[in-house]
């Protein structure tokens, strides 16, 4: 059984010699507990917490993607598992590729259970454009923006099952708590990115990546019903006066590709109070088989981000995720 656990002397080339195996070296340890009583000061904002030791699995979906089980209950943040080439990681980037959905291999990934939430980070590609298909074949719910409202329209998905927030929401589902922040897209080395603006309609029945906007970008904290608390981020920026205060026992951390977000960080780490567990996410080509060894972003530092982290919380474990590791809670 493979836990969240503090590791030391952590690198990305060690962390992946482990991957090959299976296994993240040294992650079988102690149990992640949630946050000691002395860390939650009385000034703190008030949020649904866990109690109890509910046990809990996660398991790296590649990018952001997460699927996290609890009980009979399967939940899915920004499930991207086609995973096709757009030539992004190969210097030949197409803005005209075209959609594509491996329903097979989706299913597979989903393990025959129908999820009873899928939350959507924003709206671009490599986040919503296996949710239709899943939305459609299992009838689960989705909750996101009203651009992933309007795009999953567009792709046929009933509206009876469509959530759209904004940030601010805190929601009750069975056997879960859902808190919504209202987030910010990472930002390349001109402070821009791909494929900005909104939907307020319907649009044509999306072709191409480029048919699928940001539309804004949220976060979620998701509190189980005696077991943890978890944030989770789908890109490299957050709004601090948002998520300040949100104690996770877990988080999700989305990992920057430049240092056009001023001390990123630190700053993530102070609003949601060094959590006990992070886990750095979106770091990996996910243009690669989740069958196969993790293979890094070549524009992304990730150990000099996970040195910025242990910088900015110490104390905190952090836990560099494989794709074939199923990680508990118990």
């Amino acid at each position: 059984m493979i836990r969240f656990t503090k590791r030391q002397g952590f690198s990305r080339r060690s962390a992946l010699a482990g991957a090959a195996g299976g296994i993240l070296a040294g992650a079988a340890g102690a149990t992640v507990l949630g946050r000691s009583a002395e860390a939650s000061a009385p000034e703190e904002r008030q949020r649904p917490r866990a109690g109890g030791g509910a046990a809990a699995e996660f398991r790296w979906l590649g990018t952001a993607g997460w699927r996290i089980g609890s009980g009979d209950r399967t939940l899915l943040f920004d499930p991207y598992i086609t995973r096709f080439p757009t030539g992004l990681f190969t210097g030949r980037f197409d803005a005209a590729t075209r959609l594509r959905v491996d329903e097979r291999l989706v299913d597979t990934h989903l393990g025959g259970t129908a999820p009873k939430l899928v939350m959507v980070s924003h709206s671009h590609w490599d986040h919503l454009n296996d949710v239709p298909y899943i939305a459609r074949s299992t009838g689960a719910p989705v909750i996101g923006t009203e651009t992933t409202y309007h795009l999953l329209r567009a792709f046929g998905v009933d509206t009876g099952g469509l959530i759209v927030v904004k940030g601010g929401e805190v929601l009750r589902f069975d056997g879960f708590v859902v808190e919504v922040f209202a987030s910010r897209h990472s930002r390349n080395g001109a402070r821009s990115y791909f494929s900005p603006g909104t939907l307020v309609a319907p649009p044509g029945r999306p072709r191409t990546i480029a048919d699928l906007p940001e539309g804004d970008t949220l976060a979620f904290q998701v509190t189980l019903d005696g077991g943890p608390s978890v944030f989770l981020m789908g890109a490299s920026d957050f709004a601090a006066r948002e998520v300040d205060g949100a104690r996770p026992d877990i988080a999700m951390v989305a990992t920057p590709s430049t240092t056009a977000t001023h001390r990123y960080a630190p700053r993530l780490m102070a609003a949601l109070g060094r959590p006990p567990t992070v886990v750095p996410v979106h770091w990996d080509n996910f243009e690669t088989p989740l069958d196969e060894p993790v293979r890094p972003d070549p524009t992304v530092d990730v150990d000099r981000f996970v040195g910025q982290l242990r910088q900015a919380a110490p104390d905190s474990r952090i836990v560099l995720p494989d794709y074939r590791t199923t990680y508990h809670w118990s």
